[in-house]
């Protein structure tokens, strides 16, 4: 699961990504409304966390903004603010959740789950590109029937390629999506993960599915080679 939090309270931003990561869970964050809603629009994630109360734009202009341009990623609204007034107000502007503060990472843990399962409810449960089949809901990864063991970087990176089978994609915007907008190591990671997938998608089985682009980045084919 990737999870962007946007939240301007930094100690509780540090400990929201700390109780999710110990979860495993990817963790994007933001600080302040302008980011959260580049982030938001820019990245690919499976629930969107949001302040309700944010310098540049609060949290219900942010889920506005992200409805009018038809981004439905789901999104849990935070507050401090109790009544029926504001889970209206959230749920109005397009808001799938909304969690009182203070509120223990256990709850909002269990709401992003069901959260991320109700989205799946109404897509696809499994993605398949030839006889490589992915299920992101259970972190399960098949070629040709055969189970394949992967890392949850791994599995991100290629559940990116797959669903943008066909489709060249950068090296930037992998690092975005993968390791997130605020990386600031060495972009060859992604060679050494696309290395690593190879090795267990592709080698063992005789096949070869990712291809390099050079100068640009990498492509999953829809049909997947022989290895020569």
């Amino acid at each position: 699961m990737r999870v962007l939090v946007v939240e301007d309270e930094r100690s509780l931003l540090s400990a929201l990504q700390g109780a999710l990561q110990a979860e495993g869970i990817d963790v994007d964050t933001a600080a302040d409304g302008e980011e959260g809603l580049f982030k938001a629009m820019e990245g690919s994630y499976d629930v969107v966390v949001l302040d309700l109360m944010l310098p540049g734009r609060n949290g219900d202009e942010i889920c506005a903004a992200l409805r009018k341009k038809e981004v439905w990623v789901p999104i849990l609204i935070l507050t401090a603010y109790q009544g029926e007034q504001f889970e209206a107000r959230a749920l109005n502007v397009g808001a799938d959740d909304f969690l009182v503060k203070p509120f223990s990472s256990l709850v909002l843990i269990a709401r992003l789950h069901a959260l991320v399962r109700r989205a799946n409810g109404t897509r696809a449960m499994s993605l398949r590109v030839g006889d490589l089949e992915i299920d992101p809901a259970r972190h399960v990864c098949l070629r040709a029937g055969t189970v394949i063991s992967l890392t949850g970087r791994e599995f991100s990176l290629l559940e990116m390629l797959m669903r943008r089978a066909g489709e060249v994609l950068p090296k930037q915007r992998i690092v975005d999506h993968v390791w997130g907008f605020d990386f600031d190591g060495d972009w060859n990671v992604v060679e050494v993960y696309i290395r690593y997938l190879r090795r267990k998608i592709d080698l063992p089985f005789g096949r070869q599915s990712i291809q390099t682009i050079r100068g640009v980045g990498y492509r999953l084919l829809r049909e997947a080679c022989e290895l020569n």
